[in-house]
């Protein structure tokens, strides 16, 4: 099943258009990755589709139009971003951002938010381990999986990252990774912009390559990582040595 349909997305910022008529889709449980150089207008389309950015075309969810939501509605439908910035309270303990983060569950007559927090920590046993510290003090690591933490909290059915491997050390982004890859189990929805194009590929199942606001090729993850142009661009490897791999 579809989760997500885009058709002929434009967006950008008041007369500067960044997305020209841009096509996308994410089947339900998959992770959907796009990639592509600074300036391609992956952030543009993550805000777009949050409803941070007003756009023209159709943005379909869950077999229903959403492109005229607000951003507010569409985190109540079940769309959850984790911005480039992450935006975090730093004045704040790691637990009590988390529990911010389920504010839609709440909204939905669900109070108790015990259970979600047990699966964030279980998820990032660090975050329990430092749940009372402020979120400010915490390191680039952390800070990451304390962002997605609290975009799980929300229970969303579409999670939308932009660029959680940003500023991190390799170890770090290996960890990150494989938290994504684990979240399949889920059952949710990840659509993951990343510069980092080999390690997105390796997670994800569909991968879009995103250029100058089109979309200049798209395909199974798999067949993108083999795909001359992505290696000789995006990958940084000789093309043996890729497909020795």
């Amino acid at each position: 099943m579809t989760l997500l349909d885009v058709k002929d997305l434009h967006a950008g910022y008041g007369r500067a258009e960044v997305l020209h008529g841009l096509n996308l889709h994410a089947k339900a449980g998959s992770v959907v990755t796009v990639i592509g150089p600074n300036g391609a207008g992956k952030s543009t389309l993550l805000n777009a589709l949050m409803g941070v950015l007003p756009s023209r075309g159709a943005i379909d969810y869950r077999g229903r139009p959403i492109a005229r939501e607000t951003l507010e509605e569409r985190v109540m439908l079940g769309i959850a971003l984790v911005p480039e910035t992450r935006a975090l309270f730093g004045t704040m303990a790691v637990e009590d951002n988390l529990r911010l983060g389920a504010y839609r569950q709440v909204r939905l007559g669900q109070r108790d938010s015990r259970a979600a927090l047990e699966q964030v920590y279980a998820l990032f046993p660090r975050l329990q381990e430092r749940r009372a510290q402020l979120a400010g003090t915490l390191s680039g690591g952390e800070r990451q999986m304390l962002a997605i933490g609290r975009a799980l909290m929300s229970r969303p059915a579409l999670l939308m990252l932009d660029e959680p491997s940003l500023g991190l050390a390799p170890l770090v982004v290996k960890e990150i990774f494989r938290t994504i890859d684990g979240l399949r189990a889920t059952g949710v929805t990840i659509l993951l912009v990343e510069q980092n194009a080999r390690a997105a590929l390796e997670v994800a199942d569909h991968g879009y390559v995103l250029e100058m606001g089109e979309i200049a090729l798209e395909g199974p993850a798999r067949e993108l990582a083999q795909d001359p142009r992505v290696i000789d661009t995006y990958l940084g490897v000789a093309r043996n040595s890729a497909a020795e791999r």
